[in-house]
């Protein structure tokens, strides 16, 4: 099967670590073996101007899921919400009502479903291609995620190239490196079996520094500043 997947990763740290706002939001297309991407996308926020109620995050991943989507034919589309793999076609208030999750998060959903679940049926009535909300258990998402991470890492290095420095939180359980010409990243969690990605980046003249995050475990700390 061939996959597209979206999430939205990478926050804007104060010095205290404190996060201002999201940075990246990334589709993938994944292939056999199911460990990177064979193309992505991305898409940038505002950090400074960030709805972190997850409404902006769910949109930005369904919009730029369907414009990879379009371009490269997948055999189905994953979007970074756990509510059981639901089609998000079908998500109608009785269907939300019916989840088994919060009533905010039900609030947020009929909000999100006002966009997304005319986008997701044209689009399924265009092409036999759904769209569903599956969340975290699913493999393409988790890529999706480390992408999300190379991308606020290609983020942070451009902005230390006019600010002079950058602190940036990654997603949870991967590790960056800054290479010549490109940026590097990984899982860090052994039971993924050995998920990756790799973009191209301008490198030159950037220092760096990756470290956790002393105050939450399993997130990584990227420091990023023009030599």
């Amino acid at each position: 099967m061939r996959f597209v997947s979206a999430d939205t990763g990478g926050a804007l740290l104060t010095e205290d670590y404190e996060p201002i706002g999201l940075i990246a939001t990334a589709a993938v297309l994944v292939e056999r073996p199911y460990r990177t991407a064979t193309l992505s996308r991305v898409r940038y926020a505002n950090p400074f101007d960030y709805d972190m109620s997850g409404r902006q995050a769910v949109r930005d991943e369904a919009f730029l899921a369907v414009e990879l989507a379009r371009e490269v034919k997948p055999d189905i589309v994953h979007l970074d919400s756990t509510i059981g793999g639901i089609e998000v076609r079908k998500l109608d208030d009785p269907t939300i009502d019916a989840l088994t999750i919060t009533d905010r998060g039900k609030e947020v959903w009929k909000d999100l479903a006002k966009d997304l679940q005319p986008l997701a049926k044209k689009f399924w009535e265009e092409t036999g291609i759904e769209i569903v909300a599956i969340g975290k258990s699913s493999v393409p998402v988790r890529i999706a995620e480390i992408y999300a991470g190379l991308y606020t890492a290609k983020w942070a290095i451009e902005r230390a190239r006019k600010e002079g420095k950058v602190i940036v939180g990654l997603p949870r359980y991967m590790s960056v490196e800054i290479r010549s010409g490109k940026i590097y990243g990984e899982s860090l969690d052994p039971r993924e079996g050995g998920l990756f990605g790799e973009i191209k980046a301008e490198t030159k003249g950037i220092g760096w520094e990756l470290y956790p995050n002393p105050l939450v475990r399993r997130f990584m700390v990227l420091e990023v500043w023009k030599e």
